[in-house]
């Protein structure tokens, strides 16, 4: 493939951020209607090309871009708009209280009549338009946050596939199934094919696999700044990918260190606890237990951590060692031993502008006080300890700012967070969502660990290989209630989606 006959055609990107070479000669192509999937661990420069492509970054000297076969002028947003680049980043930027005609006109304005007016006939025509040429019929005029997330993922989409000037010639999306559930992930694997069946190349940043091999033509791996490997996906095997993307093969688990694990006395009750969504329901989880909650979005699932944890209002009661967890108190059930680690890290978990010190004392700042002065140096070398035992990276770096981390090291240092801690319940929703297969395998393992010492632990996922690897028992939440439970070798990843969308796979739950 030549850059003449190119969509996207890069030469030579480099970035270097002080030390740290984020990305280090680089060079690819994808073709017009080409879908190229974009793979590697956290920190390994897809974000840094992608923001060098939208013109946020400024690349070393030596680099040369071009669109379509016209050169691009790099380190300008207005450019990379210019040459027909359109990003769809995981946040989607949409305005959730707006609708999609205000939300499409965002950035580009609206068609005016004669008397310069805003023409609502006119610009709710041109909506549905935009949407129906992806596949989807959306009531344009209801607010995007009553929207399925598949929804707004197509409102974002056809906003970024609006002319504007420039017919488009490269979407490129930024984790697009990261807040989907299965059946949505495959409303938007058909809409990928319609862009690309119109011409316009994408190329999609994934750490999920199975979407790699579902959507992508090709894949291109990138490690630690480098690029491994373009290839064709025909022919490509999971484990040949993840050996490419992490350098070397994954150990192997399976359910023995689940079957393998003791439980003991029961820690963690719900009893009749109700929420917004959830009704009614009842569990208990003991001690060296992992249990899994899963479940559709609006099942319910997706409000049971913040429910445990004292995040929301609810009905019923919740008791930790026989103590009762008031509705609304945090702070009463982190003084009782429970951990959260929630889906949404940037918005309710991290301090982004702050150091990974502050990050992980957060919620026991007083523990290095003495006479009401803070030892900082036995407060970096504890933090210090926690960096290296959860293999954050860059190592030991603990006045790094938390925003210059990858997603999985972020996540592994809210994990230290609670760990250090030594929590009688961890509650874990979505805790792999958006980080590589590598950082993934050692989050899991944490989990084994944290089991392991004697915390009872509930994950809430939609990843339905992550809650086979981990759980001994998982719950499955249908219409707000605990419908199912599965046990031992019924807990597979087919028994699971199958009972998540309704079909009876096995006891009910209790």
């Amino acid at each position: 493939m030549t850059s003449a006959t190119s969509a996207l055609s890069v030469r030579n990107a480099t970035k270097i951020f002080g030390a740290q070479v984020a990305l280090d000669n680089v060079s690819i192509d994808v073709a017009a209607g080409e879908v190229r999937a974009l793979v590697g661990q956290n920190g390994c420069g897809k974000s840094t090309l992608i923001k060098i492509l939208a013109g946020f970054h400024e690349p070393e000297p030596g680099i040369e871009v071009l669109v379509g076969g016209e050169s691009l002028a790099l380190g300008d947003p207005i450019a990379s708009e210019a040459a027909g680049l359109r990003f769809v980043h995981q946040d989607l930027g949409l305005v959730g209280n707006l609708d999609t005609v205000d939300n499409l006109a965002l950035g580009q304005g609206y068609i005016t009549n004669a008397t310069k007016t805003i023409s609502w006939r006119k610009e709710r025509a041109k909506a549905r338009e935009a949407l129906a040429a992806l596949g989807y019929e959306i009531n344009v005029s209801m607010p995007v946050a009553g929207l399925q997330m598949s929804e707004r993922t197509a409102v974002a989409i056809a906003r970024a596939m609006s002319e504007r000037g420039t017919p488009p010639k490269m979407l490129i999306l930024d984790e697009p199934t990261a807040n989907l559930p299965g059946p949505e992930a495959q409303r938007l694997y058909q809409l990928v094919r319609r862009v690309a069946d119109s011409g316009v190349a994408v190329l999609f940043v994934s750490h999920h696999f199975d979407e790699v091999f579902e959507m992508a033509e090709s894949v291109t791996v990138l490690r630690d700044g480098k690029l491994i490997e373009t290839r064709a996906v025909a022919g490509l095997t999971e484990d040949e990918l993840i050996e490419l993307v992490v350098g070397r093969k994954l150990e192997e688990h399976d359910k023995g260190e689940a079957a393998d694990r003791e439980h003991g006395t029961q820690v963690l009750q719900l009893s009749g606890v109700g929420g917004r969504n959830v009704s009614g329901m009842d569990l208990t989880v003991h001690r060296g237990e992992v249990v899994g909650v899963a479940g559709i979005t609006g099942s319910g699932r997706e409000e049971v951590a913040a429910l445990v944890f004292g995040g929301h209002e609810r009905s019923g009661e919740i008791t930790v060692d026989g103590k009762t967890l008031p509705q609304n108190r945090p702070d009463i059930s982190i003084d009782r031993g429970v951990a959260l680690v929630p889906a949404e890290r940037h918005a309710n978990a991290s301090l982004l502008d702050q150091t990974l010190r502050e990050n992980i004392t957060l919620v026991d700042p007083g523990r290095h006080m003495s006479l009401g002065i803070l030892r900082r140096n036995p407060e970096k070398a504890d933090v210090r300890v926690w960096l290296d035992r959860l293999s954050v990276k860059p190592s030991g770096q603990t006045e790094y700012n938390m925003n210059q981390l990858s997603g999985g090291n972020q996540q592994k240092v809210i994990l230290a967070r609670w760990l250090r801690q030594e929590p009688t319940v961890l509650v874990l929703d979505e805790p792999t969502q958006g980080v590589d297969v590598g950082a993934k395998a050692d989050i899991h393992t944490l989990v084994d660990e944290a089991a392991a010492q004697g915390a009872a632990v509930l994950v809430c996922s939609t990843d339905h290989e992550e809650l086979v690897r981990v759980c001994d028992r998982v719950v499955i939440m249908r219409r707000g209630k605990a419908a199912e439970i599965l046990r031992g070798d019924k807990i597979t990843a087919e028994n699971i989606t199958a009972a998540t969308i309704g079909r009876d796979t096995a006891e009910p739950a209790a």
